[in-house]
């Protein structure tokens, strides 16, 4: 199955089909788990996005839940 096929039937297994990953959605998804599985260790991927997922079920957006995440990452400025 590919990723395409695969995310379409979790989301409808889900109830979530209305919430489409388009490919901005998958890249900066993507790359907060990468972040976080090269900067603290690779199970923070999915428990990251996770908690990035809660956040944005609860209203914030996307882009701004990942710079938050991202400037975590970076530490102290």
């Amino acid at each position: 199955m590919d990723l395409t096929t695969w995310l379409a039937a979790v989301a409808e297994r889900l109830g979530v089909a209305d919430q489409a990953l388009d490919e901005e959605t998958v890249t900066i998804l993507l790359d907060l788990a990468r972040d976080s599985a090269h900067e603290v260790e690779r199970v923070a991927a999915p428990l990251t996005t996770f908690l990035a997922g809660v956040a944005v079920g609860r209203g914030a957006a996307l882009p701004e839940t990942a710079t938050a995440v991202t400037d975590l990452l970076a530490g102290p400025a």
